[in-house]
């Protein structure tokens, strides 16, 4: 098949990667810069499984050995024209004014799409409202648009796609089981469950997965808080109550809340979903979140330190990503106290963020701060450990 990506972050990168394997892949993107590192074989973003992929597939682009083929463009006419199946993996960040995703980006490539090649079948893999596909359908007169969610993990992406919890398509037809059966014939998991359903519904299916995971984080985060306030001893609690089988011992470490790109957008699309239907839960995830940032930075008030340092934004280990991070939250409300904060983030070029100065080196960082903020404990900071405030109890994400 003749495969078209729009956007290279995570989602549409690693759905290249995977399908590039049997198939004619073009990567298009609107940055040079990252078109031209791809065709260098170097990931613009950090996943060492698309890092490794991406490499094989540069030298054997160079040797033309294999008939697979992988190249990333700006030219929208050259990346649309000969495709069978265009797959959208642009951005739709949550605008707080429509209370709603932005969906600019997905409903541009549609028109374009349509307007250069109105036989290819666009999959929608962006995030959008629920009810968002089939209207667009009827908004551009088409019935060549189909939804399927992603369910990947920031730095474990092209992981998630080669062993994938289960594979949906928001279509029930022949054309939906064949965008299945790509991705199954990609992916290196046996027995794959996969799930033909309509596209409103596998809409609702990618909104209400995040939300139940934010619930989950939200959930051991106040048990944590609790914990804390009352001087108890989170990990024995965490630890007694993973053991019921219908909970798990899983994605259970406190943190100082959910963040990165999904979680904080994905619980507003739905809690704004829920605007005419009677809800408690819905709505408390998202206010949860922002209650766990002011427990965390009330317990850091309460040491009383001069000045308060951050280490790193990311969201966890093996990311490059800050964007929407907890610590950013900690961060504003500790400045709103007035605390002096500095930052020691190697991903950052700026020598400021959010106000404060970025201390380039470990040693001076560690010196002139009278306490360490980490999400996740880090090897780094074990030698003054006694200064350091973490809710990390399992040194896992």
């Amino acid at each position: 098949m003749k495969i078209t990506i729009v956007g290279t972050g995570y989602v549409g990168l690693s759905n290249a990667m995977l399908l590039s394997k049997n198939n004619h892949v073009i990567a298009l993107d609107i940055n040079s810069d990252k078109v031209d590192l791809i065709n260098k074989g170097i990931s613009p973003i950090d996943d060492s499984e698309i890092q490794k992929y991406l490499s094989k597939l540069h030298k054997k682009s160079k040797v033309r050995i294999h008939d697979q083929f992988f190249k990333a463009t700006i030219n929208k006419e050259y990346a649309y024209s000969k495709a069978d199946f265009v797959i959208i993996a642009t951005p739709t960040d949550y605008d707080v004014e429509t209370i709603s995703f932005d969906t600019k980006s997905v409903e541009s490539v549609i028109k374009d799409v349509i307007s250069i090649n109105s036989k290819a079948t666009i999959v929608i893999k962006s995030t959008v409202p629920v009810g968002f596909t089939e209207d667009i359908k009827k908004r551009f007169s088409s019935n060549n648009i189909m939804f399927s969610p992603e369910f990947l993990r920031e730095g474990k992406a092209l992981y998630d796609n080669l062993y994938p919890s289960r594979i949906i398509v928001g279509e029930q037809s022949d054309r939906g089981r064949q965008f299945a059966n790509l991705l199954v014939e990609g992916a290196e998991k046996e027995n794959i469950n996969v799930l033909l359903i309509n596209n409103t519904e596998a809409e609702a299916v990618k909104l209400f997965s995040n939300s139940y995971l934010a619930m989950r984080v939200s959930y051991f985060n106040e048990l944590d808080s609790y914990a804390e306030l009352n001087n108890l001893n989170a990990k024995q609690i965490i630890q007694g109550v993973s053991l019921e089988p219908r909970i798990g011992n899983h994605y259970n470490n406190p943190s100082f809340g959910y963040g990165g790109y999904c979680f904080p957008k994905d619980t507003k699309q739905l809690k704004a979903n829920f605007k005419d239907v009677p809800n408690n839960l819905i709505s408390a995830i998202v206010e949860s979140n922002s209650t766990r940032k002011d427990v965390i930075a009330n317990s850091i008030i309460a040491k009383q330190p001069k000045v308060v340092g951050i280490f790193r934004l990311i969201m966890k280990v093996g990311s490059d990503n800050f964007r929407s991070s907890a610590i950013q939250g900690v961060i504003k409300r500790l400045k709103a106290y007035g605390i002096e904060i500095i930052v020691f983030e190697p991903e950052l070029k700026n020598k400021s963020f959010l106000g404060c100065k970025v201390i380039e080196k470990l040693t001076k960082f560690k010196e002139d701060s009278n306490l360490i903020v980490t999400n996740r404990m880090a090897q780094e900071l074990e030698d003054i450990k006694d200064k350091v405030y973490t809710r990390d109890i399992f040194n896992s994400d």
